[in-house]
Formats: structure tokens, sequence, C-alpha cells
């Protein structure tokens, strides 16, 4: 009986031991996993040119390290509020030259429009490619009123010579990328020209809304700068 017990307690002891083992073996595998492989950011599907990635369009999967580059986005954080230059394939790491934050071009389901001239009654002498605007319809026969919820993109703004407006030695655009407010500030004030034309980026709803409500001759658009295209310092 002693011998039995001696020899279940022995086998006990084995199949111990063997398990520790094994279970280092697996924390040791996973640390070298770990160590050989780096995170970066994905899309978790198709994504269409012109769109604005939000936290639930992206993912974080592993690589080999060897198979990460510098251009590969390795934070979630820094790919939101970006806007796609060309479509992205599900999966596929993010690089940094597909995506720009300060886009010109119109976003998925937008179209570049000139603004009439007759349309207009004021554009602010601020305002750039590049800015978020706030439209105004300031109406004879109604009360006047935002013409959209949401901020438009400017797509452009041009004097009568058709020269964008902008400071050569300073340009706003470049200034905007850098999140150079200072620089920002200083290309408006010494540019120079006077807006003539101004190009937005908009839906079809919202071009047809802007022709129906200023066709009549009645009412017209005003055209404000809006404080949120320079970002205020993160807190």
């Amino acid at each position: 009986m002693n011998r039995r017990r001696q020899l279940a307690i022995s086998l006990s002891a084995a199949v111990l031991s063997g398990l520790l083992v094994y279970g280092v073996y697996l924390v040791q595998l996973k640390q070298i996993q770990l160590e050989e492989t780096a995170e970066v950011v994905v899309p978790k599907r198709f994504i269409a040119t012109g769109t604005k990635l939000e936290p639930e369009h992206l993912t974080i999967v592993s690589l080999p390290r060897s198979a990460v580059s510098s251009e590969m986005i390795t934070d979630a954080s820094e790919a939101v509020g970006m806007e796609t230059s060309m479509p992205l394939g599900g999966n596929e790491p993010l690089l940094r030259w597909k995506v720009d934050k300060y886009r010109l071009l119109p976003s998925a389901g937008q179209s570049t429009f000139q603004i009439p001239r007759e349309y207009v009654k004021s554009v602010s002498n601020g305002i750039r490619a590049g800015d978020e605007v706030v439209v105004y319809l300031s109406d004879e026969t109604t009360a006047s009123r935002k013409l959209y919820p949401d901020a438009i993109r400017v797509a452009g703004v041009k004097t009568a010579a058709n020269l964008e407006i902008d400071n050569p030695k300073n340009p706003n655009l470049l200034s905007m990328a850098n999140d150079d407010k200072e620089g920002m500030y200083t290309s408006r004030r010494d540019a120079n020209g006077t807006i003539d034309a101004i190009n937005l980026n908009l839906t079809e709803e919202q071009w047809l809304a802007m022709d129906t409500a200023c066709k009549g001759g009645t009412a017209k658009l005003i055209i404000a700068f809006q404080a949120s295209s320079i970002k205020e310092d993160e807190q």
C-alpha cells in the first residue's frame, strides 16, 4: 500500500513538474513573440477616398517587426480625424502618405462648387483654403438663419485675377499642416487681395438647398470664418 502511495505521489509530482515546465515555456514563447512583433493600425474594412477616419474604422494588428516601416501608423489616435487620400484595404497597414489632415478635395459624396457672386452678401477676408466656415442666409422676406448645421470646408479663395489668396512667403496651408497657429495668423494678416470667388465642398443636397434659397435674389449668403479652423492647444 505504501509503495502504491509513493508511486502515485511520484507520478503526480512528475505531472506537476511537467506542467510547470510547459507553463514556463509558454510564457517565454509569448515573450519572444512580443519582442519580435510590433502593433500597427489597420482599417477594419475597405474605406473609400475622402472618408474621415473615426475610431470605429480602425483596429490594431501585430506584424513581424522586420515588416514594420516608419511610414506605418502605430497609434490609432494619430489616424483619427484624418481623411483618406485614396482607398484603403481592410487589414492593410495604414501608411501616413495615404491620409491627410487638411484636404482641399471634396470628401465622399461631395463636389467642389464655385459659389456664384450674386449669391454672396459678404465673405470674411480672413478665410483661406482649407478653413472651415459657417454659412448663414440673410433673407429680405424671412428671418435670417444658419443655412447648414455643420461647418463647410473651403476648397479655395481667389482674387478677381484668379489667383489664390495667400501669403507666398508664409503659406497658410503650410502653417496649418505644421499646426503653427502663429504662422496661420501672420499669413492671414499679410496676405494681399480681396476675395472675389470662393469654392466650397458641398454635398448635392447642400448645393441644391443653397441654390433654391438664393436664386430668387431676395436671399444672400454670409460666409464667416470659424475659429475651430485654428485648433486650440490640448490642455
